[in-house]
């Protein structure tokens, strides 16, 4: 898609979140941006698991995550994410993030997003995105096993690859403004 000018300006986590829904329900997803150590791999990565609210007194974003993804070994080397809200023009991009893996392409450049950096954060946003929410992971668990519903289990875990759950401290959102 590419943007040749493009200008953000912080907005309430709250407005994030209810863009971030309206994306869910129209696009099916979200891109989620992490980054390996010294700026090696830069990958994004379609989500749809995601949980905004206040905990431990913070607003947070949960993300989940399984180990077999590229996305988690990121994590893992820099506990840092940004989410990006698509517009439904992105609906493209959005089902290739979920396709492919930044193992073996730059889904940057295959699907023409524009890596951006808002306010000195370490981790790029997404330029042609309406909205993007920054995190600083907090805290980080396991999903057990021996806590699902049977349906659940058998639904969504049958090779038993059991996300990781994210707790990212929101340390600033922002809105697209469009000239």
């Amino acid at each position: 898609m590419g943007v040749r000018s493009v200008r953000f300006d912080r907005c309430s986590w709250e407005e994030l979140c209810s863009l971030a829904f309206q994306a869910l329900g129209t696009t099916g997803g979200l891109l989620l941006v992490t980054q390996g150590k010294e700026h090696t791999a830069t990958n994004v990565m379609t989500i749809g698991w995601v949980s905004f609210g206040i905990v431990w007194g913070r607003p947070v974003a949960c993300i989940l995550v399984r180990p077999s993804r590229f996305t988690h070994v990121l994590l893992e080397e820099i506990p840092l994410f940004t989410i990006n809200v698509p517009p439904v023009q992105l609906q493209k991009a959005v089902e290739e993030c979920g396709r492919y893996s930044g193992r073996s392409m730059n889904k940057f450049t295959h699907c023409a997003l524009t890596p951006i950096y808002l306010g000195g954060f370490p981790v790029p946003s997404v330029a042609e995105c309406v909205a993007t929410v920054q995190c600083t992971v907090v805290e980080k668990t396991q999903v057990e096993p021996s806590t699902l519903t049977p349906l659940i289990q058998e639904t969504y875990y049958p090779q038993g690859d059991y996300h990781t759950i994210y707790f990212g401290e929101i340390q600033a959102s922002w809105k697209r403004i469009e000239p």
